[in-house]
């Protein structure tokens, strides 16, 4: 780096280019989803903790599922109502890079968790008279303990490449947070090899999964409709629809952001698609579970019946 060079050691993120009256109207609308995020996800790890009928396999592998949603928004949504706020704060490098890491920690386990999710609804219902054998607590711990190690090893290849790259100005960063791709916008160095590890780190993590959970579909469609009675198909299908409606609102938007056409490309659908990706999917995905599951909505009816007998 030159002398004449100055080390950056904040950044300015843009946000979304809006006059101060609707940054105030999103900062209301916002602050409202995420609270809605931590409660919809808080009362699922609740239920599931306290519910003894919620204690199996599935279940587990959701309460994993909404401690990530709860980090995954923690992580991204109080800065960019900070920014909503003051767009004037500055983020520290530190700050940033932190962010940024913990991202894409928590998108990879959600890449992975949804995929042992899959196969969990894969092994319940093409093979049921083994699912016990199969899915055993032990299996269940070591797919979720090696589903966070894969995600937080990956994420840190990402920072190991992005740390030493030195940044001299331009400080602001075209997002509402630190996503990796803007930040490496601003690096005064060649991010050629960093960008093809993102692209890498995604189609790895995006398209091989997605491919396994289309594949443990096919399988189980397959065998829902072996099933002779009506309510039998029914049954088997309304255990799946939840996982479904997640996994295409999660992957959908992923795979659009970082390996659809433009990849890389700065333009204000992509923020936005972004701000869906990491604010509303968390929030929508309780929702989702709840609506659709009968055993999480009769754990719920149960846990306020006791309430209003005390």
């Amino acid at each position: 780096m030159g002398q004449n060079q100055t080390v950056v050691t904040e950044f300015l993120l843009l946000g979304f280019p809006l006059n101060p009256r609707t940054q105030i109207l999103l900062f209301g609308l916002f602050s409202l989803f995420y609270a809605f995020t931590l409660l919809g996800n808080g009362i699922i790890l609740g239920l599931i903790l306290l519910d003894p009928r919620l204690h199996t396999p599935m279940y587990f592998f959701l309460s994993q599922l909404a401690i990530v949603d709860i980090a995954y928004a923690c992580n991204t949504v109080p800065q960019m109502l900070v920014n909503l706020l003051n767009p004037a704060k500055p983020i520290s490098f530190t700050g940033c890079t932190t962010q940024t890491f913990l991202f894409l920690a928590f998108a990879h386990i959600e890449c992975l968790l949804l995929v042992v999710m899959s196969y969990d609804r894969y092994v319940a219902i093409c093979h049921p008279l083994r699912y016990s054998a199969i899915i055993s607590w032990r299996v269940c711990i070591t797919l979720v303990v090696a589903s966070w190690t894969l995600g937080v090893s990956l994420a840190l290849i990402h920072l190991v490449l992005l740390l030493p790259l030195p940044f001299c100005g331009p400080q602001k960063v075209n997002h509402f947070f630190c996503e990796i791709i803007a930040v490496l916008k601003l690096a005064c160095a060649d991010t050629h090899i960093n960008e093809v590890m993102v692209l890498a780190g995604a189609v790895s993590v995006l398209v091989g999964p997605f491919s396994s959970i289309v594949i443990s579909y096919i399988h189980i469609l397959c065998a829902i409709l072996r099933i002779q009675s009506g309510e039998g198909r029914q049954k088997a299908f309304s255990t799946c629809s939840s996982h479904l409606c997640v996994v295409g609102l999660f992957y959908g938007t992923a795979i659009i952001m970082y390996v659809g056409p433009q990849y890389g490309n700065p333009k204000e659908q992509k923020k936005y698609l972004l701000l869906f990706h990491s604010l509303f999917n968390p929030m929508l995905n309780p929702l989702i579970y709840s609506l659709r599951n009968k055993e999480v909505k009769g754990a719920l009816k149960r846990m306020l019946e006791k309430k209003r007998i005390l």
